[in-house]
């Protein structure tokens, strides 16, 4: 049984009408989270692939350096075992 109240009915139509309002908001409002948070994502991902590729780079880089110093130095290292031996002989 409801209750007499002397509030006026265009004031709780306008609150019903509020409460309705957010209540169809909210799909779109959901949305707009789940784009968002994806976008974040997905900006994430490429920034993480970037940056993984600039690292392996810089690896590949360094690495060939090694492997040309190794080679360089071979053929010193060759001269001088070469020269010890004589100098033994």
């Amino acid at each position: 049984m409801a209750f007499p109240t002397s509030v006026n009915n265009m004031i709780t139509d306008s609150v019903t009408q509020t409460n309705v309002k957010v209540l169809g908001d909210a799909p779109a409002v959901a949305m707009g989270n789940l784009y968002q948070a994806t976008n974040q994502a997905l900006g994430n991902s490429a920034h993480n692939a970037t940056t993984a590729q600039q690292q392996t780079n810089v690896t590949a880089q360094a690495s060939t350096t090694m492997g040309v110093a190794t080679l360089y130095s071979l053929a010193t290292a060759s001269t001088g075992v070469a020269t010890a031996e004589i100098a033994k002989g």
